[in-house]
């Protein structure tokens, strides 16, 4: 009985300090969100970069002139990214007050039809409420441009060393414990990349696809909610139900009191979404890479309190790589399978 009662008060105290471990691991990511957020971007960006580097340092090109090119490249992509929302946000805001106008006309109109009081259509402010939004967003934004020389300096340094990384492992170690590892190693970051890479060619599918129905269909902004479709395709379901929600809504202020766009607009953006959601990425991921959803919403809650809305976008990511590295580790095995949506181990029975 009293050793029954000491494994008993054990586990108690491991799972509090477990407990503990988290909150205090919680406290030290949120007061050091300046230094490991551009960390973690930069460590993410690596695993798309570094096989370019690799590729270049084996045709004998200097590591350092070939992480030169690949940062210029990126930095072109950036600055071409960054001007490219500055236009947009300008052009929504410069088109601002005639959707203003708009909606309210809308609005008298409704009201006139179903017999609202006047008190209750002055009480709908849209445009303070559209204002303060677009400033919450912007400020992320410029978080991330300010981290932008961080990441870039964390990238050099990661970029630098990843091509001779193999060659320390086996200066390092024995010849068959440095050869296990590297396998590890190399089979951890073929699935971080694949990962990414895949997220990235759907998210951008995603994009292009909802800025050609919102064109032909004559919806405003058609490549802006393209964008943000890109962009908010990162983050499973809410993401898209997100992205959905803007064209929507313009396409009801802009084409009032005409239904057909918005209906067409509705069924192409919702289509899209979730074929792509719910067929191409399964197909290109593979079932073993699919997250549970409680794993997504909790990674979701967690990253988006700690880092806000670029911890959000990166809430799924960070988790896939978390999934893929236990799933590569023989002792972590088990918390992969359970971070699993199942499917594929239905399909087994």
């Amino acid at each position: 009985m009293n050793g029954e009662k000491t494994i008993s008060g054990n586990q108690v105290a491991v799972a509090f300090l477990g407990i503990l471990t988290l909150f205090a691991l919680g406290v030290v990511l949120k007061l050091a969100q300046s230094v490991i957020l551009p960390l973690i971007i930069a460590w993410l960006l690596s695993y798309i970069l570094a096989p370019v580097v690799t590729m270049m340092t084996r045709r004998r090109i200097p590591a350092p002139v070939a992480v030169g090119i690949v940062l210029i490249l990126l930095l072109g992509v950036i600055y071409l990214a960054a001007v490219f929302l500055h236009a947009r946000v300008n052009a929504f805001v410069a088109a601002f007050p005639r959707y203003e106008t708009r909606l309210n006309e809308l609005l008298d109109t409704l009201s006139e039809r179903w017999s609202l009081t006047p008190e209750t259509v002055a009480g709908i402010q849209w445009g303070p409420y559209v204002r303060s939004f677009l400033v919450r967003v912007s400020g992320p934004l410029v978080s991330f441009t300010s981290a932008l020389v961080m990441v870039m300096v964390f990238l050099i340094f990661l970029l630098l060393g990843k091509p001779f990384f193999a060659d320390k492992v086996r200066a390092a170690f024995s010849s068959q414990k440095a050869e296990h590892f590297i396998d590890i190693l190399n089979s951890i970051t073929r699935q971080i990349g694949r990962y990414l890479y895949v997220q990235l060619l759907v998210s951008l599918a995603t994009g292009v696809l909802v800025w050609l129905i919102l064109f032909l269909i004559g919806i405003d902004f058609a490549v802006t909610w393209g964008a943000l479709a890109f962009f908010l395709n990162f983050i499973p379901t809410i993401g898209s139900v997100l992205a959905s929600i803007p064209p929507v809504l313009l396409a009801i202020v802009q084409c009032y009191p005409a239904w057909w766009p918005v209906i067409l607009t509705l069924l192409g953006v919702t289509t899209v979404q979730m074929t792509i959601g719910n067929v191409v990425t399964p197909k290109l991921m593979g079932d073993r890479l699919n997250l549970s959803p409680v794993v997504v919403l909790l990674s979701l809650l967690f990253w988006g309190w700690l880092w806000g809305f670029v911890g959000a976008l990166l809430s799924v990511p960070i988790a896939s790589a978390i999934k893929i590295v236990c799933e590569n580790i023989e002792p972590l095995h088990p918390l992969s399978v359970m971070m699993g949506s199942g499917r594929v181990y239905q399909t087994r029975k």
